[in-house]
């Protein structure tokens, strides 16, 4: 189904989490909160996506977005637990884990606009204006919700973190 192969399904069952655990981190705290029991589950999923991508990947982008992937949540998940001030390790995670969210949904929208519906997806062409407006528009999210976040962190007295 969808042209997947049963590793596929492992490594898109297995990252597929991790997007319901963002978007309520998203909503509830305006930023995803590694010490909580919603972003053990994102690490945890974006752990699994990140490893098997390199299994499954085609193109070398793929696993170059892992890599980078799994090297950001290491310093956003790493970065409270060294001796540096919280507001500066607040905006290292914040920004860190955003990008995180991004490089998970730029793929996720690419995917499903490449197999959906299974037999006629709605692109063919990595150059299609659709696929180009969709991932326009998340990098533009990732702008808009970037900067939103580090005016929250500058607004708030101490320590940033939640």
């Amino acid at each position: 189904m969808f042209g997947i192969t049963p590793l596929g399904w492992v490594h898109t069952l297995g990252s597929l989490p991790a997007i319901p655990a963002a978007a309520y981190m998203f909503a509830a705290h305006g930023r995803i909160v590694p010490r909580s029991p919603a972003g053990f589950v994102y690490l945890v999923s974006m752990l699994i996506g990140g490893a098997t991508v390199f299994l499954v990947a085609k193109q070398p982008v793929s696993q170059a977005v892992g890599a980078i992937t799994l090297l950001l949540l290491v310093i956003g998940y790493g970065v409270g637990r060294l001796p540096i001030p919280d507001r500066v390790a607040a905006y290292v995670e914040t920004i860190t884990l955003s990008v995180t969210a991004f490089l998970l949904m730029l793929p996720t929208a690419t995917e499903i606009l490449r197999r959906v519906p299974d037999g006629h997806p709605f692109v063919t062409d990595l150059q299609s204006p659709l696929l180009l407006g969709v991932q326009g528009s998340l990098f533009a999210a990732l702008l808009l919700g970037l900067t939103v976040q580090i005016l929250v962190l500058r607004r708030k007295p101490g320590s940033a973190a939640a």
